[in-house]
């Protein structure tokens, strides 16, 4: 009889049957929510493994130490966090590791916190065969709460900054061959990198959200990040919300110099890591924040209909058969 394995579950589905272990919604967000007497907590974990999400030729110790905060603190903010309290870090580490890889990766990981806020908290050190970081973070429920099930049919949809520079970064930190048609300039090369190994957030944005709102009845809105890709940030907010997203190629954001074609528009949808938030607004607030902060593009509307993602150009549809980013 055959036993099912995680490769064929999938990650989506593991969590799903995690989720019957745990109070009812737990795991439609990345965050925990605690509520207490006075202010709400926000609670993440997110782990780093080597040879899956990192190695020591793609990227340095205190890059990786960067990025591991990031992630974490990317997640806060797509719940709606307005501070970080801190963090606790676990360490999974083969015992020939030098104490000079450690030390620098402590210290990526306080350049991070001074940047973002936050402290380390405690944690905890294993041995075992290879590297691995995983980290809680601690943020403060701010005045809106951001969750991927708070999406409405006739939101506009917009999401931060640009996506596919991590991706990018990836496959030039790993000297992955590129087409011989394809030139990417120095410019490119130089952000992409970066993109990768030192990716930022968007601390402001709960505040520029509050700003800008047009109805402070609002109290909830839909919103994750990109971590896994712009596609898989979509997918998550239609399955979550129950609606319908059209997303309207020809106002996708991207780098200037970003080359066209199939594969590079693949880059782009199914890159992930890029950190971005992807979310809903109703559309006078969505113009007030676009005009606010320019770094913000609308992308596309949710409507009623199967949870599902279409694009308005139905030629790019195509793109929708391409296969996300799994873990197992």
């Amino acid at each position: 009889m055959h036993k099912e394995i995680l490769e064929d579950i999938g990650e989506k589905e593991l969590i799903n049957r995690l989720g019957k272990f745990m109070p009812k919604n737990q795991i439609s967000d990345d965050c925990a929510l605690i509520k207490t007497k006075n202010e709400n907590l926000l609670v993440n974990t997110d782990s780093l493994v080597e040879n899956v999400h990192f190695n020591d030729i793609i990227i340095s110790p205190g890059d990786l130490g960067w990025k591991a905060v990031v992630s974490n603190i990317s997640d806060l903010l797509s719940s709606g966090s307005k501070k970080t309290i801190g963090i606790t870090i676990s360490l999974v580490l083969p015992s020939r590791t030098e104490w000079i890889w450690v030390e620098e990766l402590y210290r990526g990981i306080n350049k991070a916190l001074k940047e973002y806020g936050g402290i380390i908290l405690g944690g905890d050190c294993s041995k075992g065969n290879q590297k691995a970081i995983s980290i809680t973070a601690f943020g403060i429920q701010g005045e809106i709460e951001l969750r991927r099930n708070a999406c409405k049919s006739g939101d506009i949809i917009l999401t931060t900054g640009i996506h596919g520079l991590s991706k990018l970064g990836f496959l030039i930190k790993n000297k992955i061959y590129f087409d011989n048609d394809i030139s990417l300039n120095k410019r490119l090369i130089s952000k992409s990198i970066e993109h990768f190994c030192r990716p930022k957030v968007y601390p402001n944005f709960l505040k520029n959200l509050i700003k800008t709102r047009s109805n402070k009845k609002i109290k909830r809105i839909g919103c994750t990040d990109s971590s896994d890709g712009l596609f898989q940030a979509l997918q998550d907010l239609a399955s979550a919300s129950k609606c319908k997203a059209i997303i309207n190629y020809e106002k996708i954001p991207k780098d200037k110099d970003w080359p066209r074609g199939n594969k590079w528009d693949e880059y782009y949808f199914f890159g992930g890591e890029d950190y971005e938030l992807v979310f809903s607004l109703p559309k006078k607030w969505a113009k007030n924040l676009t005009k606010l902060d320019k770094e913000i593009n609308e992308i596309g509307f949710f409507t009623d209909g199967e949870p599902s993602i279409e694009f308005k150009d139905s030629k790019k549809n195509k793109l929708l058969e391409i296969t996300p980013f799994k873990h197992f």
